[in-house]
């Protein structure tokens, strides 16, 4: 069985030209042949992820008992893959901890992970911003996981457009953003002001914060897609890793 790592060691030979091409090739098919995924029967794990897209396969907590989240973290830890458990509960951090000691638990995002393998590291700084307090959870799971992609982040809380001037007194750290993910509930309506005092790519997340008519985020969503601001793209309700994650594409252009 090819981790990640020995994979990626090889590659690094055969781009250093340590292996001569026809060794290369062989152990190169070799390689990719090795269970690309692993069938534990209630999932399939993807072990070629990396790969392809550079980052491993990250695991959704939601929906999910606590023994399978941690039967799905032992495989991606036990391949060398760095551990990403988004929407983890307590009793699934429990579960995973017994088979994955070293694992840590980001309450304040609800994410479980473990940093197994060096990632490149991004170009600039990703900075998320969060309208209020109640936003924080979505807006900590956006940053926990570009951290863990390998990114710096900034953080810029509770400075939503019922109080404006919080926001403009920042605009030098809002300047020196690479990427901004702004994350907003009730109107949704912070994200278009970020865009229109920045030239760097806006990322919305709209959030299921707000009183009845907000629908559960539907309003905040509808609001951040029918932005009169340019450069801002929309993910769906409370999709902080979602978010991040395409920071995180960015940032490493």
């Amino acid at each position: 069985m090819t981790s990640n790592k020995q994979l990626k060691d090889l590659l690094e030979r055969v781009a250093s030209g340590a292996l001569d091409p026809d060794t290369a090739r062989a152990q190169l098919l070799e390689a990719f042949r090795a269970s690309p995924f692993e069938d534990l029967g209630f999932a399939r794990v993807d072990h070629h992820r990396a790969v392809r897209q550079g980052f491993p396969e990250v695991i959704l907590g939601l929906g999910k008992t606590p023994a399978q989240v941690a039967a799905i973290a032992a495989e991606i830890v036990g391949h060398g893959s760095t551990l990403i458990v988004t929407r983890a509960t307590e009793a699934a951090f429990e579960a995973v901890r017994g088979v994955v000691p070293d694992a840590t638990y980001y309450r304040d995002a609800s994410i479980i992970a473990l940093r197994q393998q060096d990632v490149t590291p991004g170009k600039g700084t990703i900075l998320v911003a969060a309208a209020g307090t109640s936003d924080l959870p979505v807006a900590e799971e956006a940053a926990r996981t570009a951290e863990l992609m390998g990114n710096d982040v900034s953080r810029l809380y509770d400075v939503g457009v019922a109080g404006i001037h919080r926001l403009l007194g920042e605009r030098e750290r809002l300047a020196a953003a690479r990427v901004v993910i702004v994350v907003a509930g009730m109107e949704g309506a912070l994200p278009s002001v970020v865009s229109g005092l920045v030239g760097v790519p806006v990322i919305a997340v709209p959030t299921s914060i707000g009183y009845g008519a907000s629908f559960g985020g539907l309003a905040a969503l509808l609001g951040m897609l029918n932005s009169c601001a340019s450069g801002v793209s929309v993910v769906n309700i409370d999709n902080g890793f979602g978010a991040a994650s395409v920071a995180s594409l960015i940032n490493h252009l």
